[in-house]
């Protein structure tokens, strides 16, 4: 350290009351020099809450600023500053899910495979910066195989729960772009022209009998992609008596007792497509990664472990199923994406629903999102 940087450290370092004086103060009753010295408790906490702030900001600028300049020695110097921060105040504030995400986005692999993950030590406290380097690594389309250092040790980690590969099903993943400055992002929400399958109207007004029978944990399971990331989630499921023809399931969502098209009446847009799980995928994805208007969202390795819970309880897996049985599931369902003029949609934001019916067609289970609360 220098000695002008010496020289600040020491005068911003707080001078403590004396306990002792203070308890001489409260036992004769002397309120004002209690006073005096509460006040200047006080004025220091602020003076050194506001330098803190302003350390932190500037800490989490050079961070940016070190992630998105191509090549070894800015990565191997943002190391070397995460490891400090990490070990004076621990791991909050650091952003490892952003700091993975940016280095995914501005560096090549060999270099991240030659800094980030060469020479990890027994201790490792950058764990968390690492396997989410990883995760978004697949997702762009990186082969482990080409780069074994890559993979990272850790089996107990959540996201060990997900393939160590980038399934079929994960196709066109959207990312949020990052820079020093800020980020863009923008969830597509719209429905395609393809695979539409709008119920004429006027709609007919009686509704269906079917009740939702989700229990709390499939309910959680489907509305993780939407948990913490965008205004509302709410969702479904239906197990009806006799099996649902996948051609029925457009003209039988608006029947069904759903907050996202009680108020619809025969006439309201209720708009409609059949889409493949990797576009479904797709979507739950970019909502949980980018989040909506409330948040930055989870980023690419939670925001995939989110967008596969979601999938698990759409599908209709086992709770605890394998990442593997997940995909299985996902696969034989039958997918579909609507929009709705509903009260529930407010249309300002990013809404959108999407429906899943089990090959059998005795379960269909829905998930419906609106980024405004």
């Amino acid at each position: 350290m220098s000695d002008e940087a010496s020289r600040q450290a020491s005068d911003s370092q707080p001078h403590p009351i004396s306990r002792d004086e203070a308890r001489r103060h409260a036992l004769a009753g002397d309120i004002a020099s209690l006073r005096r010295m509460g006040s200047q408790v006080s004025a220091g906490y602020a003076a050194a809450s506001r330098a803190a702030r302003g350390h932190g900001s500037d800490l989490s600028h050079l961070r940016r600023l070190l992630a998105t300049t191509p090549g070894r020695e800015g990565v191997e110097l943002l190391l070397g500053l995460l490891g400090e921060q990490e070990a004076a105040t621990g791991p909050a504030g650091l952003e490892l899910p952003l700091m993975a995400t940016m280095l995914a986005q501005h560096q090549s692999a060999p270099v991240l495979a030659q800094t980030v993950f060469a020479d990890v030590p027994d201790d490792d406290r950058l764990g968390e910066l690492r396997i989410c380097l990883f995760h978004e690594l697949l997702l762009r389309g990186v082969d482990p195989d080409e780069f074994p250092a890559l993979r990272p040790a850790s089996r107990l980690h959540p996201l060990s729960w997900l393939p160590d590969r980038r399934r079929p099903l994960e196709t066109a993943p959207d990312f949020t772009s990052h820079s020093v400055n800020g980020s863009a992002k923008g969830v597509r929400t719209g429905l395609p022209p393809h695979g539409r399958q709008d119920p004429p109207t006027p709609r007919p007004l009686q509704a269906s009998p079917l009740r939702n029978c989700a229990t709390v944990g499939e309910h959680d399971l489907i509305v993780t992609a939407v948990e913490g990331n965008w205004g509302y989630g709410e969702a479904w499921v239906f197990r009806p008596d006799r099996p649902i023809a996948p051609d029925h399931v457009p003209a039988l969502l608006p029947t069904l007792p759903m907050d996202c098209v009680t108020d619809l009446g025969p006439t309201g847009r209720f708009e409609i497509a059949a889409r493949p799980v990797g576009d479904i995928w797709s979507l739950l994805f970019a909502t949980a990664s980018m989040g909506g208007f409330y948040g930055t969202g989870r980023y690419g390795a939670w925001g995939r472990l989110q967008a596969w819970r979601s999938l698990a309880g759409l599908s209709g897996a086992p709770f605890g199923a394998a990442a593997a049985e997940v995909e299985l599931r996902a696969e034989q369902c039958t997918w579909f994406h609507f929009e709705t003029d509903s009260e529930f949609f407010h249309n300002e934001g990013a809404d959108y629903a999407v429906a899943a019916l089990s090959p059998d067609g005795r379960r269909l289970a829905v998930l419906a999102a609106t980024d405004t609360d």
